[in-house]
């Protein structure tokens, strides 16, 4: 099967979004499927309002319809996957529609939660619009069961579980960065922005040393109020790999994330998490003896440095992309186009 992605968020950024449709794709071609991302980089863009490092396609309605009807020409089953809310997935969305072809979407982001406590937009308004951008897919992808019953508490239908996973091989205690750095480390890795709640972690009373790995827009103003913190910026994987089997400890301060899966890559490196007893946290680390939940974000670090690291490492093994990208093929609703079919792409599709 050829499962095409259509999505507004891919490299150079560095987020949960960009490395799940990696990770899935690179699992979806061990399994012997096709694998086919359309993404800003084939458009004209400009940047996101507020992010800079985030680009937005351009007017791509024309031009991703004659994309996915390219993609759907042929003999073979083909699904469409769209994995993000912004201008390329809408305009899937609506090419889609247009032309009676099933998709499935992913809920990767709490827009909701994240435009409250950004801008302070009710998230009454925002659930509205997420509501009507996933109310025509097949199957709406959650990655844990609390999200799956938020969405339907706020009407979104046809939810489906589609958890994460983590690439064990490449996520694995090995040698750590040569850092000299008073002892315990604190770590946060993520993107760097209001909504992520850094500031938290950083002005958490902690012994030893507090490392941040990732950018945003928020990072200006948290090296000014912290200078004392050590802000490294993107890292490659192969760095980051090591830079989690540096920290002594893992340190997630979001609230409003759905998953969080920098959480799985410290566990696999056999870091131990420390994180608020919320959405995410609860549901990837809550009842395991890996991490630890509490209000009080210092006493939950603190406490984590008691954790055996072994046990994260084994924690980790048993959440594979494997297992998680066989659910997805799983929820997938492929069609097969008769050969030689093309779709005709009309300048308003």
């Amino acid at each position: 099967m050829k499962i095409v992605t259509v999505t507004d968020a891919w490299a150079p950024q560095v987020n949960g979004v960009v490395r799940t449709i990696e990770a899935t794709n690179r699992e979806l071609r061990r399994l012997g499927h096709q694998a086919v991302v359309l993404s800003p980089e084939r458009f004209l863009t400009v940047p996101c309002p507020g992010y800079d490092g985030i680009r937005l396609a351009v007017a791509p309605q024309l031009r991703l319809g004659r994309m996915l009807a390219a993609q759907l020409t042929g003999s073979d089953e083909v699904a469409v996957h769209i994995a993000t809310e912004g201008p390329l997935g809408r305009a899937a969305r609506r090419w889609c529609r247009r032309h009676a072809v099933p998709f499935t979407t992913a809920y990767h982001t709490r827009f909701p939660q994240y435009l409250q406590a950004m801008f302070r937009v009710p998230e009454r308004w925002t659930y509205a619009v997420m509501r009507r951008f996933h109310s025509d897919a097949s199957v709406v992808m959650a990655p844990t069961a609390t999200v799956a019953a938020e969405l339907r508490d706020h009407g979104v239908g046809n939810v489906a579980l589609w958890t994460r996973g983590v690439d064990t091989e490449l996520f694995r205690p090995t040698a750590p960065l040569p850092l000299t750095l008073p002892q315990p480390v604190f770590l946060y890795v993520g993107r760097v922005s209001v909504e992520k709640n850094v500031a938290d972690f950083l002005a958490a009373d902690l012994p030893g040393s507090k490392i941040v790995a990732g950018e945003g827009p928020a990072l200006p103003t948290l090296k000014r109020r912290f200078p004392e913190a050590h802000f490294l910026g993107v890292l490659g994987q192969a760095e980051l790999a090591r830079l989690y089997s540096t920290a002594s400890v893992f340190v997630f301060p979001s609230r409003t994330d759905t998953f969080g899966l920098v959480m799985l890559e410290a566990l696999a490196c056999g870091t131990p998490v420390a994180a608020y007893p919320v959405q995410g946290p609860v549901d990837v680390v809550g009842g395991a003896d890996v991490g630890v939940l509490h209000h009080d974000l210092r006493m939950a670090a603190l406490a984590a440095l008691k954790i055996d690291r072994q046990r994260c490492r084994e924690f980790a093994l048993a959440r594979s992309w494997s297992a998680a990208t066989r659910e997805f093929v799983s929820l997938q609703r492929p069609v097969r186009p008769s050969p030689g079919d093309s779709l005709a792409v009309s300048p308003h599709a």
